[in-house]
């Protein structure tokens, strides 16, 4: 029995070029507005028997916003980025330039301190491989961070192809498998 898996990227919490890394912000005006735009297409995930969330404060307030009253999961997480927590990739590039170009061209590499990108990406890949298998469906409300980690493991893809993947707030990717063996399901648009 395969079990799918809906992820649905978490409203903003602030404009895309004052993000920060591991971000702690609840969602903003724009964040809120965003939710109320595209309520009515999320809504219906909800009727998932199983609704996780990501601990960041702007993950679960998607979540139930959405209604979806999802259980947070550490495991869902954004990437730990160690001493560059709470900066800006502008500034970490201004201050480290180096180090920002060891961490984009080596995903086993660390120069924050925090945990390599090879590490994320297996870790969102071990939660997906132990969601049970159900005849229904999984909702979980996440950094856009863990939808790119996610997709990256379901195909088997390179670690380096996880910089290629734009996840914009309240995007969505459904994921159909088993442990180890992950399709991407593509949905038909509205006509």
């Amino acid at each position: 029995m395969s079990v799918r898996v809906t992820l649905v990227a978490a409203a903003r919490g602030s404009s895309l070029l004052a993000e920060r890394f591991d971000d702690d912000r609840p969602l903003d005006q724009a964040g809120w507005h965003e939710v109320q735009l595209a309520a009515h297409v999320l809504v219906p995930l909800g009727a998932a028997e199983l609704r996780y969330c990501s601990p960041t404060p702007r993950s679960r307030a998607t979540g139930e916003a959405l209604g979806y009253a999802p259980m947070a999961q550490p495991a869902l997480r954004d990437c730990d980025m160690g001493r560059w927590r709470g900066w800006t990739l502008a500034d970490v590039a201004a201050r480290e330039p180096a180090a920002v170009d060891a961490w984009f061209a080596d995903p086993r590499s660390a120069p924050h301190g925090g945990e390599p990108l090879l590490a994320f990406i297996a870790r969102i890949g071990g939660w997906l491989d132990t969601r049970p298998a159900c005849d229904g469906s999984i909702v979980a409300v996440a950094e856009p961070a863990v939808l790119r980690a996610a997709l990256v493991y379901a195909l088997g893809a390179p670690p380096s192809t996880y910089w290629n993947v734009d996840v914009r707030p309240l995007s969505t990717v459904t994921l159909d498998g088993l442990p180890g063996r992950w399709s991407l399901r593509l949905e038909a648009g509205a006509r």
